[in-house]
């Protein structure tokens, strides 16, 4: 076949997935009617789960039928589906391809809940921050977004029920934990986690300054711009003028009134304020990673892959803290965080995060043996192990 008919063949079939997906909303739209006069929850985080789950098993045994040209996925316009070509042996690498079709669907998944019923998500402000970007990865370009000043507003918005979700920065693979969000758990308990969200932190530079050499200042958050200290050192901007600033966020819209400043900032930052990226990916560290907190006013149903956070008062005795940890220990539960925090009466109280959902038998089972043996626990929310 010749070019034409090729791009005729893809022209066809993306006219069958735009009706597959119309079909789809249609199904959405009759399950949304039953929610609403059952008062089920909308967002169902263990059904996404099934239906990934079930996509990724056909991923990997159909992408052995494909064949693309390396040279392909220099022009791929999805980062996700370029990063998913293997340019050894020029195949599609299916666990790349599995984390691009994750991504395209959750997409999808939030337009679906967006036609059973319209989601307003609160977040960590400004616009453009990496936690806008995090949300966004979540509930998509439909959802109505509201930024926020300070994390403990993101939890009122929600706690009184004036947002349906929101998101906020829980902890950094470089920067350890974000104390005012573990505080703010402490106090809103109608806010529980829902879902946790990891992304990875990418910095750009970004400027109408169309040359390395005409740039005269730097604006970034100060944490951003130390994050990037090998490229600044490397391609003499070391020595320019930094402007700190309090968001990334803030750093693209300041570099956008000024021809000769530059931004370190997120893509989506860049994006807002129509920055041109001059480089991508300029963090030292590949590995910087976030972790976000998704809250809302429900408890998740469990999905057999669950992660479930709580606060947990310890007796205020020699071995309190080894005496709860034995109790779970006792019931095979694997604690993945365990992190404490001051309390006004300088009782002891930790943070934890644990393996499995609040109902699961043997998490009841450690939950109440605390209780009983005179440890006060607080249930903050099971959700979905993203590193599951």
């Amino acid at each position: 076949m010749d070019i034409n008919e090729l791009r005729a063949n893809i022209d066809k079939i993306d006219d069958e997935i735009l009706m597959l997906l119309l079909k789809r909303l249609e199904f959405v739209k009759q399950i949304g009617a039953i929610k609403a006069k059952t008062a089920q929850t909308i967002y169902r985080p263990e059904r996404e789960k099934q239906i990934l789950d079930r996509l990724k098993s056909k991923i990997f045994k159909s992408c052995e039928n494909f064949n693309i040209k390396a040279d392909c996925s220099q022009n791929c316009a999805d980062k996700n589906i370029q990063k998913a070509i293997n340019k050894n042996n020029n195949e599609l690498d299916p666990n790349m391809i599995n984390k691009a079709i994750e991504s395209m669907f959750y997409e999808i998944f939030a337009l679906c809940r967006n036609v059973e019923s319209p989601q307003k998500v609160a977040f960590l402000g400004p616009f453009g921050t990496y936690t806008h970007e995090a949300a966004k990865s979540r509930f998509g370009v439909l959802s109505s977004y509201l930024a926020l000043s300070t994390i403990e507003a993101v939890f009122k918005e929600v706690s009184r029920g004036a947002c349906e979700f929101g998101v906020v920065p829980i902890e950094n693979n470089t920067e350890g934990a974000v104390n005012i969000t573990l505080d703010c758990l402490k106090i809103y308990e109608n806010a529980k986690i829902v879902a946790e969200i990891y992304l990875d932190i990418r910095h750009v530079l970004a400027s109408f300054a169309d040359d390395f050499s005409k740039i005269r200042c730097i604006y970034s958050h100060p944490q951003a711009y130390a994050q990037c200290r090998d490229f600044l050192n490397s391609h003499g901007l070391s020595q320019i003028e930094f402007i700190p600033t309090n968001s990334t966020a803030l750093a693209a819209s300041k570099a956008s009134t000024d021809k000769m400043g530059a931004a370190i900032c997120s893509r989506v930052a860049a994006s807002l304020e129509n920055l041109p990226i001059l480089q991508n990916s300029i963090q030292d560290h590949s590995t910087n990673r976030t972790r976000f907190f998704v809250l809302a006013r429900f408890k998740n149903a469990p999905s057999n892959a669950d992660k479930t956070s709580i606060l947990a008062y310890t007796k205020n005795k020699p071995g309190g803290l080894f005496e709860l940890l034995g109790l779970f220990k006792n019931e095979n539960i694997n604690i993945t965080k365990l992190q404490s925090r001051p309390t006004q009466s300088f009782k002891s109280m930790f943070y934890l995060d644990f393996q499995g959902h609040i109902d699961d038998e043997n998490v009841c089972r450690a939950i109440n043996n605390a209780k009983n043996n005179g440890h006060e626990i607080r249930f903050l929310g099971s959700y979905i192990d993203q590193n599951n």
